[in-house]
């Protein structure tokens, strides 16, 4: 069959959405203070998908970090509910919950999901070279689990996909796609803080 008489459907797509937050410089500063000060306040943490890394407790949404940060990011948010066209104004929006994670040397992530909401995210407050790249996994599993071989990789035969954090960068995936990090290889810190977003 040519090229003429067939068409190329790529169906029921996986969006993974990433933009350069405007002024992510003063959104990093006033964030940067924020979670160190958590740290401070709770060096332990919790555990969860963390090794070796510290991941604090749920934010508390109504104190005036957290609410300027969803307000930095807010037009990021809405070009994916467009993309979605899902009815906003039908559904109550709602943060249900955000954290931050500080990986230093040797830190990464295990592949994990979060479950029962609509959208996830990660933004990036530090991010150095070779930190670690978040990486996205084929949710199909037949294909995970039965690949033939490839010539080259690409969009059609890849079955993860990796971003490099950048400071300012804002990452929005579907809460049901498995995600993981890689280890940070540099001496500094990588910082991201992630959240949920659930639709009611």
């Amino acid at each position: 069959m040519n090229k003429d008489s067939s068409n190329l459907n790529l169906l029921f797509s996986t969006p993974v959405w990433i933009s350069l937050i405007p002024n992510y410089e003063e959104v990093n500063n006033k964030m940067y203070n924020y979670i160190k000060n958590l740290q401070t306040k709770d060096p332990e943490g919790v555990k969860k998908s963390n090794i070796h890394g510290w991941h604090s407790n749920n934010f508390d949404l109504d104190i005036e970090e957290p609410k300027f940060f969803i307000n930095a990011i807010s037009s990021s948010l809405n070009e994916a509910f467009n993309d979605m066209s899902w009815d906003v104004k039908s559904h109550k929006v709602k943060v249900t919950s955000m954290w931050s994670v500080v990986n230093v040397k040797n830190s990464h992530n295990s592949r994990h999901i979060h479950s029962n909401n609509y959208i996830s995210a990660a933004y990036y407050v530090k991010a150095p070279k070779k930190a670690g790249d978040i990486v996205f996994h084929d949710p199909r599993s037949a294909a995970v689990y039965h690949k033939p071989k490839v010539k080259e990789a690409n969009i059609l035969n890849s079955t993860i996909f990796k971003v490099e954090p950048k400071e300012g960068l804002l990452a929005l995936f579907p809460s049901y796609l498995h995600h993981s990090v890689e280890t940070n290889q540099s001496n500094e810190e990588r910082i991201v803080i992630s959240f949920n977003i659930n639709l009611f």
